[in-house]
């Protein structure tokens, strides 16, 4: 099995982004738009956190009450993304091998990992790529 190529063979680079003055309900809206778990946030090129759909569920009280669109709206406006994500993410450079970033998501309590180059963000890496790269090595 090979898990010694670099990252960059299986990570994501079509990216969905926020900044960091962009709103909780766009957060909310691209999550379920694009059916994806987290989002890096940035300013500019540079990222400077992390915001997964799990951070979005624990200011919502959306389950708890009769009309969800308005009380998600309540709370969301409450808070900003920068106040909600997670600050100064763990990178790995598109170098990284398939090992290493596996060892990184085994080790912590996240499951996504941005790919910087140079302090630019180019890429994200998920256990999702992880858990499909090992699969395919299995098929031969």
């Amino acid at each position: 099995m090979k898990v010694n190529i670099p990252v960059l063979e299986i990570m994501t680079t079509d990216l969905v982004l926020l900044n960091t003055d962009d709103s909780l309900n766009k957060a909310e809206q691209l999550f379920k738009k694009h059916h994806i778990r987290h989002i890096p946030v940035v300013k500019g090129k540079v990222i400077v956190g992390m915001l997964s759909f799990t951070d979005i569920l624990r200011i919502s009280f959306a389950d708890f009450a009769d009309d969800e669109e308005e009380v998600e709206t309540i709370v969301y406006n409450m808070f900003t993304i920068e106040q909600v994500m997670s600050k100064a993410p763990t990178v790995v450079s598109p170098t990284s091998t398939i090992r290493e970033v596996a060892e990184i998501l085994s080790e912590k309590e996240f499951h996504a990992l941005p790919v910087v180059n140079k302090r630019t963000l180019v890429g994200i890496v998920t256990t999702t790529d992880i858990l499909k790269y090992l699969l395919k090595q299995c098929d031969y």
